[in-house]
């Protein structure tokens, strides 16, 4: 809210100093440049300072500077003071991002599709605020315009002799839409001054230390690729926005209704899919996005050079070109962070890119398209740079995996020699249980034969005193019959043939 207000409210702005729009017109640049010094400055102050502690102080600054801009009697007091404006912008934007890289790391990609969702709402709620809920001004522009640049310079030169620098302007909507938002973002600075002193816990001390050692092989280089990615993505998405309106109506012959509906088709189309990637982030990787993005933006600008006369190829193209930029920035950082990590400093290294891209690339299209009226170089430029970003990313994409795949070589390796060692290691175990069991076998081998031993032994003493003890009694038996051989008849000298003979002359 606190850049966009400065659109719908430039022309109050420019009376309130007594200026005309174009002589106020560098009160863009100046804007431009402080929000490029506030990128590089918060870029390192985020690696020495407590982010909390950063991003409160920052806030608190653009809202005293919200609360001075309508105060601003001098065109040179204002630019000045919307340069200083743009520095804590700076540090807003690169601070937002870093934070959020910070606390959830790679796994932050729908906390930052969330980020900057609340870009586009605030740049969607900004103007309802100023022109539509606290009315038009009163004050009309035409006394501010370049016939009257002698009155206004008389006026200019008495009011710096006369008056303050400051003073209470004579619009009093303009004074209430910028104090509004400044106290709105001074609100916000008080929670972040709060979460200062919310001590972190072991586990995300240690998950912060882990992500500190992360580092690509090719860090550089894949900083160097996306500062040119964000430089050609944000330049297009700027100028399409910018010179979609008058594109439309003189290239396309649209009327000024139709041709302000387109622009707001954009810009719908643009914030209604960042609001939604906040739940597509939930089940779809970064660079899935990234490669949805690049095609729909591709698809669409060749639509629109291969058909830019057609109104309805108008109409369908532009949505689809605002959906389709919608998820690009957040879903880089994204995913930049599930290779790198990324700290204060290279944060703001492709912020600057986006910035440079958001400053140049609209500002050289204005110049050719002066000059080749009849050309839709608007067209040409967002098409070049579809391209662009279309090579761009599998360039990265090659140097962030290609670590990952040494790596990943390496482990495997690693695995493989350890697989060789254990079994090796397994071997020489089995070996030695094949020993051992050798030896408790020949062991058992041994005592079966001491056994065997033992028992033949047993076996023959046993023999022996069965064989001993029946030789005793045949001996001793054949002692007795010899005793009673001896004392039997013919042993008397009688046998028993002249016995009987005896007996059978008696019974004759």
């Amino acid at each position: 809210m606190s850049v966009a207000i400065l659109g719908p409210t430039f022309q109050d702005l420019a009376t309130n100093v007594n200026r005309n729009i174009s002589s106020l017109s560098l009160i863009f640049v100046g804007r431009a440049f402080g929000f490029l010094s506030g990128s590089v400055i918060g870029g390192i102050l985020l690696d020495n300072m407590n982010h909390f502690l950063l991003l409160g102080m920052s806030m608190l600054a653009t809202t005293v500077g919200l609360y001075l801009v309508p105060f601003c009697k001098t065109a040179v007091l204002l630019i000045i003071m919307m340069s200083v404006f743009g520095v804590s912008i700076g540090i807003l934007d690169t601070g937002g991002n870093v934070l959020i890289l910070a606390i959830w790391g790679d796994k932050g990609a729908p906390h930052m599709q969330a980020l900057h969702f609340s870009f586009a709402l605030g740049a969607f709620l900004a103007p309802l605020l100023a022109k539509l809920a606290l009315g038009t001004t009163t004050v009309s522009a035409a006394n501010h315009t370049e016939a009257d640049s002698n009155h206004s310079a008389l006026n200019q030169s008495s009011e710096a002799d006369s008056e303050s620098l400051f003073r209470v302007p004579d619009n009093m909507n303009l004074l209430w839409a910028y104090a509004i938002i400044g106290t709105y973002i001074f609100v916000v600075s008080l929670f972040f001054f709060a979460l200062l002193f919310k001590k972190s816990s072991r586990q995300e001390k240690a998950k912060a230390s882990a992500q500190r050692s992360r580092r690509a092989k090719y860090h550089n280089a894949l900083l160097c690729l996306l500062f040119l990615f964000f430089f050609f993505y944000v330049g297009a998405e700027v100028t399409y926005g910018s010179y979609v309106f008058s594109f439309a109506t003189t290239h396309a012959g649209m009327k000024e209704s139709e041709a302000a509906l387109l622009n707001s088709v954009f810009w719908g189309t643009f914030a209604a899919c960042r609001g939604l990637a906040i739940f597509f982030a939930t089940c779809l990787q970064p660079g899935t996005m990234i490669v949805l993005s690049n095609v729909g933006s591709l698809a669409s600008s060749l639509l629109l050079v291969l058909f830019d006369k057609s109104p309805v190829c108008l109409w369908i193209a532009t949505s689809v070109y605002g959906a389709s930029m919608a998820t690009t920035f957040p879903s880089g950082v994204s995913w930049i962070e599930q290779y790198t990590t990324i700290h204060g400093k290279s944060a703001a290294f492709f912020v600057v890119g986006a910035a440079l891209g958001e400053m140049a690339i609209p500002a050289v299209i204005g110049i050719l398209q002066g000059q080749y009226p009849d050309l839709p170089v608007v067209l040409y430029t967002i098409l070049g740079a579809s391209i662009a970003t279309a090579v761009l990313f599998p360039v990265l994409y090659k140097l962030a995996t290609s670590s990952l795949n040494q790596q990943r070589k390496e482990h495997r390796k690693s695995e493989d020699q350890k697989a060789l060692l254990s079994s090796s290691e397994l071997n020489d175990y089995e070996e030695e249980n094949e020993e051992e069991d050798a030896e408790k076998w020949n062991e058992m081998d041994f005592e079966v034969i001491e056994m065997n031993d033992t028992m033949r032994n047993s076996v023959i003493e046993t023999s022996r005193n069965v064989l001993t003890k029946p030789v005793a009694e045949i001996s001793s038996q054949s002692h007795s019959s010899a005793m009673v051989f001896e004392s039997s008849p013919a042993n008397s000298g009688k046998s028993p043939v002249s016995h009987l003979a005896r007996n059978q002359c008696k019974r004759d």
